[in-house]
């Protein structure tokens, strides 16, 4: 339920908090966490806001922007 909301540690002993959503839901919310301390590490300002977008959109139960989905998705090639 969109109130079941758990504590996950990220790779930099951060708390973020895990819903249960849909597989689909579920991964691009992991992948923006990844592309986030990617870019963070990297000081990509403009894809963490865009990972935080896609993250807050996740959490709020709203859709993300397509332009947002597309640099989480594309990030890594």
């Amino acid at each position: 339920s969109k109130d079941s909301v758990m504590n996950s540690m990220d790779l930099h002993g951060s708390a973020r908090p895990l819903r249960r959503e849909p597989a689909a839901d579920r991964s691009v919310a992991e992948a923006a966490w990844l592309v986030l301390e990617a870019a963070n590490e990297l000081g990509d300002e403009d894809a963490v806001a865009a990972c935080r977008r896609v993250i807050d959109a996740g959490l709020n139960g709203a859709k993300p922007l397509p332009r947002d989905l597309d640099l989480v998705g594309d990030y890594f090639r």
